[in-house]
C-alpha cells in the first residue's frame, strides 16, 4: 500500500474530512478538518526524490512555515524514511511522522467498525437502505462483496487485508467526506 493510501486510511480512521488536496513538486498536501474538534489539519505526503527516500530537516521546516502561514492546528508528515535531524525537529514541534517504519496501528475491531460504517452509508446512498438480509441486495453488489470479504478478513485477523477493504470502500465514496462514526 502506498504512503498516500496510508494517509487516506489514516484520515478515515480519524474521521477527518478532506477539504482540499494539492499536488506540488515533492508530494501532496491534504487539508483536512477534524469533524469532532473542528481543527484544521495539514497532512503532507513527501515523495522523496533521493534514492534513499529520506525526508530531511528542510522539508520539516518548510512544513512548519506553511502550517504557521495557513494557520493549521495540527500536522502529520508522511514519508518513506526520515533523517535523525528531521525526526528531532518533528518531535520538538509536535508534528507526527508516519513512515514505512512507523504506521499507526489500528485495532481490528475499530477497523472493522469503520468498514461497516462505510458499507452502511454506501448502501444507503446507492440503494436507499441498509440491507437486513442477503436477499435485500440487488444482483452482484460490489459493496456487499467487499463487506463479505472484510468479515472473513476480520475473522482471520488479517489487518492488512482489512485495510485494503477499507481503501476500496473509500474509493467508492463519491462525496469524499468522512462517514460519521456511529
Amino acid at each position: 500500500m502506498s504512503i498516500q493510501d496510508e494517509a487516506e486510511l489514516f484520515m478515515a480512521m480519524r474521521n477527518y474530512s478532506c477539504e482540499d488536496k494539492a499536488k506540488w513538486d515533492e508530494g501532496v498536501d491534504i487539508t483536512a478538518l477534524d469533524t469532532e474538534s473542528n481543527e484544521k489539519i495539514l497532512l503532507r505526503i513527501v515523495e522523496s526524490k533521493t534514492k534513499s527516500g529520506f525526508v530531511g530537516i528542510n522539508a520539516v521546516r518548510k512544513m512548519l512555515e506553511d502550517m504557521e502561514r495557513e494557520e493549521y492546528d495540527k500536522g502529520f508528515l508522511f514519508g518513506k524514511r526520515f533523517t535523525a535531524a528531521a525526526k528531532q525537529e518533528l518531535m520538538q514541534n509536535d508534528i507526527q511522522r508516519i513512515s514505512e517504519q512507523y504506521m499507526p496501528s489500528f485495532k481490528p475491531e475499530r477497523l472493522y467498525l469503520r468498514i461497516n460504517n462505510y458499507v452502511n452509508e454506501l448502501c444507503k446512498a446507492r440503494c436507499g437502505k441498509i440491507p437486513k438480509k442477503e436477499s435485500d441486495c440487488k444482483g452482484e453488489c460490489r459493496v456487499r462483496v467487499i463487506s463479505d470479504n472484510a468479515s472473513f478478513h476480520f475473522e482471520q485477523g488479517w489487518i492488512n487485508m482489512m485495510k485494503k477493504d477499507l481503501k476500496q470502500l473509500l474509493s467508492m465514496n463519491d462525496s469524499k467526506k468522512p462517514i460519521p462514526i456511529s
